[in-house]
Formats: structure tokens, sequence, C-alpha cells
């Protein structure tokens, strides 16, 4: 039987995905990216905001025609989505046969047998069940990189976010569980771990009693044939000293961190139920700037958040403006039922938080740009992705650059060079958010 599975959503989704693709390898199934050449479907879906939600419920809508009108013999949905809408999805998309909930990934292979033989049902487990471990894994990133998952769900309950209700409470991954699945990763070729999670910065904290992302990284620095530790999804008021000693003094650790921080102005982040203000970021970014002076920062921005007045959007464009983040990304506010901000008074209409977030995107644009210019003349050691046809170019990423959030550097060289390999590079130029350069000879 093939199985064609579509991943939507985050990064974290994707590592649920490589774990179930995993397990159905093992039981013998194969996988076909073409949804007409497939006996089965599965759509890893997403709900976190409503252009999400969108693609989610449009994918699995061409996939009931598909097993109305075509080969197809069984759809499956797991995922967000799945498990935030499983009733209205029963009643609405009947040409689904099994829901999956997020927490019962392990029991794919079980689900699927069942409804072959003629016995379907939906698979469910307790929401704060413990995460998914000692898996078998199918990297489908190319197999030089692979996000691994440390910890699931999520206590901070920030007002915009569903998060809570369809992942559960947080819970971390043991370590030594992480240490053997990132060995299993680098024996099978991967160079680069991105570590993820809903909130990597709690890591350890319930089940150590003590934030332990800091030994996480000594721990998966010492594995042979890990090159680069990328650490995305860092809370501010969750980075310790001792993680910014662990960034700054492990060699395999990038001086890359994304900290999404939602706003700047002190008003707005109390609202959302966030926990810093905007001095404490200032203060937070200030030690990582002092103690790691090259370090990268992303962070993420919501415009539009209810009850966002012009005065607090000033502030915030007036923050950005200041704090020349690296890396940043904003989000018109997504009104998201059964969460406390969707029930806030002075929601902001669509085309203000639009235009508020265009405002910012065009600030931060200008910032990127001169980021990338100010890159040219240093010699960094760069990850080979891929090459452009019929050119000697290859396409790559610095230590700034995470996979399909961030810029490329493009390197002129006519060597014979595969995707994964690290070479030194002379940055000679940029264009906008990209760089370009060419091998290093020392």
């Amino acid at each position: 039987m093939k199985i064609c599975f579509v991943s939507l959503g985050c990064d974290k989704n994707l590592a649920d995905t490589e774990k179930m693709l995993g397990m159905l390898r093992e039981k013998g199934y194969t996988f076909t990216d073409e949804e007409t050449e497939a006996d089965i479907a599965v759509v890893n879906t997403c709900c976190f905001i409503g252009d999400a939600k969108e693609e989610s419920i449009n994918t699995l809508l061409e996939l009931a025609d598909l097993k109305q009108n075509g080969s197809l013999k069984l759809l499956v949905a797991t995922g967000c989505l799945a498990q935030r809408y499983r009733e209205e999805i029963q009643r609405e998309i009947s040409e689904v046969d099994v829901i999956i909930g997020t927490t019962a990934i392990t029991e794919i292979v079980d689900a699927i047998e069942e409804a072959l033989a003629g016995s379907a049902r939906n698979h469910y487990q307790d929401l704060d069940a413990s995460p998914v471990v000692d898996s078998p894994r199918e990297v489908t990133t190319g197999g030089h990189f692979a996000y691994l998952k440390i910890a699931e769900g999520c206590d901070k309950h920030c007002t915009y976010c569903i998060i809570p209700k369809v992942r559960g409470n947080f819970r971390s991954v043991p370590m030594e569980v992480l240490v053997q699945e990132a060995t299993n990763l680098a024996d099978s070729g991967v160079k680069e771990l991105i570590l993820v999670a809903q909130e990597t910065t709690l890591y350890g904290q319930d089940l150590y009693g003590e934030k332990s992302l800091h030994k996480l990284l000594h721990a998966l620095g010492q594995i042979p044939g890990i090159y680069w530790i990328r650490i995305l999804y860092c809370y501010p008021e969750e980075i310790t000293q001792e993680l910014i000693e662990a960034i700054a003094t492990e060699p395999k650790v990038l001086h890359y961190l994304d900290i999404p921080i939602q706003h700047g102005a002190d008003r707005v982040l109390k609202r959302m139920g966030r926990r810093t203000n905007q001095e404490q970021l200032r203060e937070i970014i200030r030690k990582l700037r002092e103690r790691i002076p090259d370090i990268c920062l992303r962070t993420t921005l919501i415009s539009g958040f209810p009850g966002e007045t012009q005065e607090d959007h000033e502030e915030l464009y007036r923050f950005v403006n200041e704090m020349e983040f690296d890396r940043l990304g904003v989000f018109a506010y997504s009104c998201e039922e059964d969460t406390p901000a969707a029930l806030l008074p002075d929601q902001v209409p669509e085309e203000v938080k639009e235009e508020r977030r265009d405002e910012l995107m065009e600030l931060q644009q200008a910032i990127a740009f001169e980021k990338a210019e100010e890159m040219v003349g240093r010699v960094l050691d760069v990850m080979i992705e891929g090459k452009v046809a019929d050119e000697d170019v290859y396409v790559a990423r610095t230590y700034r650059d995470a996979p399909n959030v961030d810029g490329y550097l493009f390197l002129n060289t006519s060597a014979n060079l595969v995707t994964g390999d690290f070479v030194k590079v002379l940055v000679t130029d940029s264009n906008e958010y990209d760089l370009i350069g060419e091998v290093y000879y020392e």
C-alpha cells in the first residue's frame, strides 16, 4: 500500500510526521508524493492561525474529493486541527476515515490497519501523555539537517494562543532519549540539529527540577558527526546565564537565537499574557549581545492585537528600530476562538492590522539589508544546500540562516560540492537579504 503524507504547519509538526513515517516504513508501507498514486493519504494538520486552519481544511477537502472520484481508499487526519476540531471534521468531511490526536501519533500503524480491515476508529490519548520517544524516524529534510523536538506542549497560556488546548502542558523529552535520537540522526548523515519545541528554554524543568537546556547542549555537543546545533523558540524570560554561557562556549552551538517577543509595548505585552516588559527585553538582548557579540537574533511580532493603539504601534516601531534584530517576522493578529484574546474588547480592523504589519516589515527590510551589507569582508563557514542549475553557483546557509525562514549565501565556485558539505567562504557582496561569496583559501 502506498501512502501520500502531507505535513502542514510548523517544524514541530514535521518532526511528528517523520516519526509517523518511520513507524509506517518499519511495517512495510511505501510512500509517494503523488496523491493520485496513493492508496492512503495522511494529512498532519495545523490550526495555529486562521490561514493555517484554512490550508488544512482545503487539503482535507481536496483529498476527500480524490477519495470520492479517484483511487484513494483511506483518508487519515492527524495533528492540531484533528485534535481541536475532531467533531466538526467527522460531521463536515465524512470522507475522513480516521482521526488521530496530537498525543496518539504512535498509534498511526494500528489506526491504518484497523481501517483497512473495516473497523476504523479514532485514536486519542490524554493531552498530558508523555512525549513520543524511541520511535523510528524518516528524515524528510534532505538528510543533512533535522529538527530535534525536545519537548511537547506549553504552560504559558498566552491570551492569543490555542496551543495548550491542542498540545497539553509542557513535557520535556528525557535527555538520554534525545542524545540517542541525535546520535541516530548523526549516524544517518545529519550534520545540523535544530532544537525545537513550543518553548525550548524551559527544557528539563519538569523532569530535573531546573532549566537544563544548557546541559542538553553540552551533551549533544559531544556527538561525533554533528557539526552545528541551532536553537529555536527561546522565550526571553527563561534565558538563563548558564544558557548564554553554553551558547558562547560550546563549539558546535551556533551563535543564533530565536526569541519570539511578540510586541514591544508594555500595555500590549500585558494583554497578551506575556511575562516580560520592554525593559526586561532590552536587558536580555543586551546580555546576549555583550557576551556573544556576533550573535544573530531572530524574533516574531504580532501587529494589531486587540486594544493596540496607534501609540502602542509607534512604540513597537521605535523599539524595533532601536534593537535592530537580525531577522524579524511580523504576523497580523489572527483571532482564534476559545482563546481569551478573542473575547477582548477593541478588536483592531483587519486593514489596520495589515497596514501596521507592512510598516514594521518595511522598517525591518532596511535593517536586514544593512546587516547583510555589514557581512561583506567576513569569512564564514557555510553549509551547502544545493546547486543552481547550469551555473557554477551553489546555494548555502551560514550560521545566521535557519532553513526555510532566513536567507542564503550564493557561492561562486567551479568546485565539485555536494549538499551537506561545509566550506569556508569570503563574503564578497550582498543582495537584499542574501549574501554572495567565494571560497576562502587560507
